[in-house]
């Protein structure tokens, strides 16, 4: 429940392959993301770590706790605060533990 005793929505296992690209990199890559509140959570492990960068970057979500922040760096390029992930999500959203989702112009599409 939210502050405003909304339920929120469950995640939804995504079916298809899913990629993540920036800068015509691909970021990640993964058949196993989880969508919650439309964005596909994608798991740590079918992201390249090379284009991560620590960010000292955190926000709080209501339900799914602390979120904190990676800079995508391909390059010279770095996005900045490009992904999060919330390492010790609430009960509510323990599905995406592990997961790592994408804004900031990463593509995220089949």
């Amino acid at each position: 429940m939210t502050a405003f005793g909304r339920k929120q929505p469950l995640g939804i296992q995504g079916r298809e392959k899913m990629k993540a690209i920036w800068n015509d990199t691909e970021i990640a890559n993964s058949d196993d993301t989880v969508v919650v509140e439309g964005n596909h959570y994608f798991p740590l492990s079918s992201v390249n770590g090379d284009y991560l960068r620590e960010s000292e970057t955190h926000s709080i979500c209501p339900w799914k706790g602390q979120a904190s922040y990676y800079d995508i760096a391909v390059g010279t390029e770095v996005n900045k605060d490009a992904a999060w992930y919330y390492s010790d999500p609430k009960p509510a959203a323990a599905e995406i533990a592990g997961h790592v989702a994408f804004w900031r112009g990463i593509e995220v599409s089949e």
